[in-house]
Formats: C-alpha cells, structure tokens, sequence
C-alpha cells in the first residue's frame, strides 16, 4: 500500500494502434520452431482490454484475431475466437485486476491466456480429425506471456505517467 498511485493522463488512441501494429509486427518475426515464444497480440490485447475496455474490446479483438488467422496461415476464425473470448473475460474481470499490482495482476491473466491456447487446440482437433495434440510444450506460450505481462504494464503506461507541465509545489 505504500506504492505511489498515479493518475494517468488519457491514453491517445494513436498509441493504442501504433502498440497493437508493434504486437502483430513481433509474432512477424521468424521464431522458427521455439518452444514457448509469447503472442504479443494476445498479451496487448489483454492488456488494453483491461485498462481501456471502452476503447478496445470485442471488435478489436475480432479483427486483430482475423489478421493473426490469414498470418498463421491457419483455419479462417481460430485465433478470432481465441482473441474474442479472451477479450470478453478480460473485460470481465477488468475492475478486479487493476487493484493489484503488475506482478498479482499476472496471476489473474493466467488463466486467461491458458483458456485462449486451450481453445484453439479445441478448435484445430475439432476441424481435423486427424490433426494431432502438439504436445504439453505448446502450453508455454501462456507461461512465457504471463511472464511478459509487468514488462507490458510498464511499457504501455509510461506515456500516460508523465506530467503534463512540471511543477515542483505540486505532489501529484
């Protein structure tokens, strides 16, 4: 509690684009076949869904879902209904989360981000039958998400912590 609290300025909606352009840009880059490489579209989104739900929300979630399913080059709908149901429980659980702090608040998208990947591999195993389990491994991509989520916190809301005008009389 004894933490300092800010109050944030706006967040500029041209920043907003410009963080989920960057997401989608990093899930571009030629991981190869690592195991546990994190969906930077999935953790923005989550991020912005909570601390912005009037912003970014269902429809957000839905296009950016559709962009990453012509990119993955995998059934047109996966990942928009991955990133559409992690947005409606982000959004569910937005007013609870920003109590905590960063590190707490990665406990509560957890299971989240778990759900999304559970969902998919619902999805491809329904669609093709003879489609196979990828192995426990690909679970780490929640894991390592998780892990990114302070990193997140701390880089998407710095522009809103600066002070508008510096004044040394003021203590907020």
């Amino acid at each position: 509690m004894n933490s300092p609290h800010y109050i944030l300025l706006p967040v500029n909606p041209v920043f907003i684009a410009l963080s989920f352009a960057v997401a989608f840009f990093l899930n571009f880059l030629p991981w190869g076949n690592w195991i546990g490489v994190p969906d930077f579209v999935a953790l923005v989104l989550v991020f912005w869904t909570i601390h912005q739900p009037r912003k970014v929300g269902i429809g957000v979630a839905f296009a950016m879902g559709l962009l990453m399913d012509v990119h993955d080059s995998i059934n047109l709908g996966e990942n928009a209904l991955a990133y559409t149901l992690l947005s409606y429980f982000a959004i569910m659980i937005h007013r609870r989360v920003l109590w905590f702090h960063p590190l707490t608040q990665s406990l509560h998208v957890f299971p989240l981000f778990l759900f999304a990947q559970v969902v998919q591999v619902v999805v491809r195993l329904l669609i093709a039958p003879n489609a196979h389990f990828a192995g426990w491994t690909y679970f780490l991509v929640s894991v390592v998400t998780t892990a990114l989520w302070p990193v997140a916190t701390l880089l998407l809301l710095a522009p809103q912590k600066r002070a508008i005008d510096k004044d040394d009389t003021r203590p907020i």
